[in-house]
């Protein structure tokens, strides 16, 4: 693919003597709102934590940014926001961004920035540990966007939060791509598919497909992103000997 941001060759993960993914490949184009989509369990954690570079690997190639995934050329290049917040709960949220913008040598005046691009601005000076499940999230959401990575690696950034708010995140994050940033953003509501530019859908460790929106509607004869996934299920355990 030209213009790619991310590429991924035959990406090989063994845990607990077993694969758990198997030969994935697929590009990510620079500039885009990638979705990586599937139940939970079926390995999208582990790929995205294998583009980020603090995944061991069994097989494959990685090359993020023109780069060898977890090459030290990249740590300012990428956000990435876990699934379980990494925010120390005993800070503020102003002190906690504070804290990770001076490791990321990101300017002062990023805080107030993304406090108020993840809509935390009346909650800038509680606690961490005193915040909501959502609004934890956003904070560690926030601590991705210091310094305006190239890349944004997010996994289930939306998960638990009201329809209004992952509304108003989506939007941010189409904003990101209009100026320039790459999206990867992980989930298992397919109903976030639509609003990605690819998908990237996956169970039990496999890709099953990589297509726009569109062409897995037009692939599958089904206008309903879910029932398209669960096409492709059927299809997949017909193959199966």
């Amino acid at each position: 693919m030209r213009n790619s941001a991310v590429s991924v060759d035959g990406l090989r993960v063994r845990r607990g003597g077993r694969e758990v993914v198997s030969g994935v490949s697929f590009e990510i184009a620079a500039g885009a709102v990638t979705g990586l989509l599937g139940p939970s369990g079926c390995g999208k954690t582990t790929v995205m934590r294998s583009i980020v570079g603090v995944q061991i690997v069994a097989g494959g190639r990685v090359t993020v940014l023109g780069e060898p995934a977890g090459s030290p050329a990249l740590r300012r290049k990428i956000g990435y926001a876990t699934q379980d917040p990494a925010v120390y709960s005993d800070l503020t949220v102003t002190e906690s961004l504070r804290y990770f913008a001076a490791i990321l040598r990101a300017p002062s005046s990023d805080v107030d920035r993304v406090i108020a691009s993840v809509g935390l601005e009346t909650e800038a000076h509680k606690l961490i540990g005193a915040l909501s499940g959502g609004e934890h999230s956003r904070a560690n959401l926030a601590i991705a966007l210091l310094g305006k990575p190239e890349l944004l690696v997010l996994d289930e950034p939306t998960v638990g939060l009201d329809p209004v708010l992952r509304d108003s995140l989506w939007g941010l994050f189409r904003s990101l791509a209009a100026a320039g940033t790459t999206l990867l953003v992980s989930s298992h509501v397919m109903d976030e598919a639509a609003r990605c530019d690819r998908l990237l859908l996956m169970r039990d460790g496999l890709l099953l497909t990589d297509d726009t929106p569109d062409g897995l509607r037009d692939r599958t004869g089904s206008a309903d992103l879910e029932q398209a996934f669960l096409h492709l299920i059927r299809e997949q355990e017909a193959a199966r000997p």
